[in-house]
């Protein structure tokens, strides 16, 4: 489906959770002098204007990155996730809002390459202007991220983090996701993987973290952050959750120091909060 247009929901409270996740990931990828690639499954339009008629319909970013925006008390780990953002409002004023393909951009050495996989064609347009300087590390196709991901495992560095980011407006995309990843694990076991899902009502999205879980792989860490209680209709996202394959070590014990700032930051209700669990080898 060409439906899903992600500029309705850029900058919000799960962009922060998922932006965040991805900022940390890829920084402690370059603690080492090893090049990586970044594979985004479904890449969007990689920079959302916050004061196009799309973003302000709904204004989702106010209670998201806006939250965090001008506040002075940042844990030190949301510090280079807002940083990142800053890059993209040199002005100080929160207009511009990077999708994950921009954010990973900010963490990108010489060495290292980016590939996106997009398929709706005005936002395929939006990402080869955004980075047509950067021709040489990043490569950019109008393709199904998921059947293209074989294809690029593994990935001639050895090292790689792939952002699997499907809209989940239909349900093929709940069992896509969950088989992609297990195909993905078998071809590149050392590659560091990270789900993005939505805490929906319907069956299928309740589904999803038992059947990654399911999948067997030795070290992973699920996070999620719930904003606010069920709707009563059934209907609404009320959180969100990365699902990550080969997290890092360290990641554990950061998200225990910052995520009782996000909920209070991000919370709508007294039924926000978050979970967290991990086994990592």
């Amino acid at each position: 489906m060409l439906s899903y247009r992600h500029a309705f929901h850029a900058g919000n409270h799960a962009d922060v959770l998922k932006h965040f996740v991805l900022i940390e990931l890829l920084r402690y990828f370059n603690r080492k002098d090893k090049p990586w690639w970044y594979i985004d499954t479904h890449a969007g339009a990689g920079c959302y204007a916050l004061e196009s008629d799309q973003a302000t319909k709904n204004a989702e970013f106010e209670a998201g990155i806006m939250r965090l925006w001008e506040q002075d008390d940042l844990p030190e780990a949301l510090k280079p996730y807002v940083e990142a953002v800053r890059q993209f409002n040199p002005h100080g004023r929160l207009t511009f809002y990077p999708g994950s393909p921009a954010l990973a951009m900010t963490q990108l050495r010489e060495e290292d390459r980016m590939r996106l996989f997009e398929l709706h064609p005005a936002d395929v347009e939006t990402l080869e202007q955004t980075f047509a300087r950067d021709g040489e590390r990043v490569t950019i196709r109008k393709a199904d991220g998921f059947a293209g991901l074989r294809g690029l495992l593994p990935p001639p560095t050895r090292r790689a983090v792939v952002l699997i980011d499907p809209p989940y407006e239909v349900k093929e995309d709940y069992r896509r996701v969950t088989e992609v990843l297990a195909d993905a694990i078998k071809r590149f076991p050392g590659g560091t993987y990270a789900v993005w899902y939505p805490m929906l009502a319907r069956p299928e999205a309740r589904r999803l973290p038992e059947r990654l879980a399911d999948l067997g792989a030795e070290s992973w860490l699920d996070v999620r952050l719930a904003v606010c209680k069920p709707g009563r209709d059934g209907f609404g996202m009320f959180g969100s959750g990365m699902y990550i394959v080969n997290p890092p070590w360290v990641l554990p014990e950061i998200l225990e120091k910052t995520m009782p700032w996000l909920v209070k930051m991000l919370g709508l209700d007294d039924e926000a909060g978050f979970d967290l669990e991990h086994h990592i080898e």
